[in-house]
This record gives structure tokens, sequence and C-alpha cells, in this order.
């Protein structure tokens, strides 16, 4: 399929002002603002409504079993390698095949994202960022979004922590409200990322007050105030 082919197939996909969103956004000018967010490793998690999912075994991640997401995430075999070998925790979630369906990760120091966002995230004593939080489209809505987090969090209250922080991006209202879902609360921070012309990425941080989430909770509730 030639360029033009599937430029008019992503128009028909997506609708015009989609596609240039995103040509944009790639090749422009973008902003991210990633909200931070924290929680104690304590307190009960909120009754909810998910469904139920097919079995899965827990497993933690390391540089040898990185194998496992060749099938779903194939991608990711040598980001998950990596990960490991940096002593960061990450857990992984296997069918009965033996492949991976899911993974998440902690680190218990400051973590530079050079995957992703491609700047570094501050973890102080006692605390531990969560990141890279995955899984493959049947386990949407289900109860392993729930217990992937739990189980992680119990293994770092082991290890000696007692929060948990994260980001999370204020474009994914799906993650907001598994934010909202898991008892998670705003710190009234924000990080900034900005693109430019696919090439270069600035970073600066900004406080508020107030919530940036509660309009999720009940409608009609007012937004915090703006950044600055």
């Amino acid at each position: 399929m030639g360029v033009l082919q599937k430029l008019q197939e992503r128009i028909r996909q997506k609708g015009l002002k989609r596609t240039f969103k995103t040509f944009f956004e790639r090749y422009v000018f973008f902003h991210w603002e990633l909200l931070w967010m924290e929680r104690d490793l304590i307190s009960p998690v909120p009754p909810h409504s998910l469904k139920a999912h097919a079995p899965v075994t827990l497993v933690q991640i390391t540089t040898a079993n990185a194998d496992a997401f060749a099938r779903y995430f194939g991608d990711r075999v040598e980001t998950m390698r990596e990960l490991a070998a940096e002593g960061h925790t990450g857990h992984m979630y296997l069918d009965e095949q033996g492949d991976a369906v899911a993974f998440i990760w902690a680190s218990v120091v400051d973590y530079h994202d050079k995957h992703y966002y491609g700047c570094t995230f501050p973890v102080k004593p006692g605390e531990f960022f969560e990141f890279g939080g995955e899984m493959t489209r049947p386990y949407f809505g289900s109860e392993l979004s729930v217990t992937a987090q739990v189980e992680l969090w119990n293994t770092m209250r082991e290890k000696g922590c007692h929060k948990v922080v994260d980001v999370v991006e204020t474009h994914n209202v799906p993650a907001m409200k598994l934010h909202l879902r898991m008892g998670y609360h705003e710190q009234g921070r924000v990080m900034h990322v900005y693109g430019l012309f696919g090439r270069w990425k600035l970073f600066r941080e900004t406080r508020y007050h107030g919530s940036r989430l509660a309009v999720l909770r009940k409608p009609g509730v007012a937004r915090a105030l703006p950044t600055t």
C-alpha cells in the first residue's frame, strides 16, 4: 500500500481532524500533562464491578524470562530485559500457554524514562514509582487491572515501602478513571512534556490547587484552578 493510500485509509478510519492532529503532534508539536498521583499501600481498594478473566500466573520479570513477551509484546522484549537488569521490580502475568498478557513495574530510585516520556521521575525514601502497566485487549476492563496493582503494592510493602506514586496523562480518560477507582489521590503537581518536530523534548513542573479529576467523579463538579 502506497503512502497516499495509507493516508486515505487513515482518514477514512479516524477522520480528517484526528488524522491531522496525530500528524501535527508527531512531527510538529505536542504538549502532554502528567498528573502526579499517590496512594498508601494499606487502605483497601474500593468495591468494583470489573469482569472476571481467564486464568493467569504471576511471575517476576527477569533477564532470563523476558522472552515470554515475544508473542503479544514483541517490540518490548529487550526493554523488559533492560528494566530487569537495572534492578527494577517487574511483575508479568502469563496465560496458560506461558505468554505474558500483562505487566507492571516499580522503581524505588529516581526513574529516568528513556523509553517513552524522556524525563526523570524523582522518588523519595519510602516511596516507589509505579510505571509501565499494560495488558492485552482481552483483559481490558477485567479484575486483572486491580489484581496487578495490589500484588505489586504487597511486594513493595514487603520491601519497606509505604506509598506508591505515579503519573497519569490528562488525555487518557480511562487511566484517570482507573486511578480514581483504585483510591489514588492527586498531589497537585503536573509534569509537562513538550515535543518539538519529532526530535526534541522539553520538561517543566507546575502545581495546582483543588482537583483535576473531580469532574470524573460527579458531573458538574468544578475543575481545579489552572496550572501556572
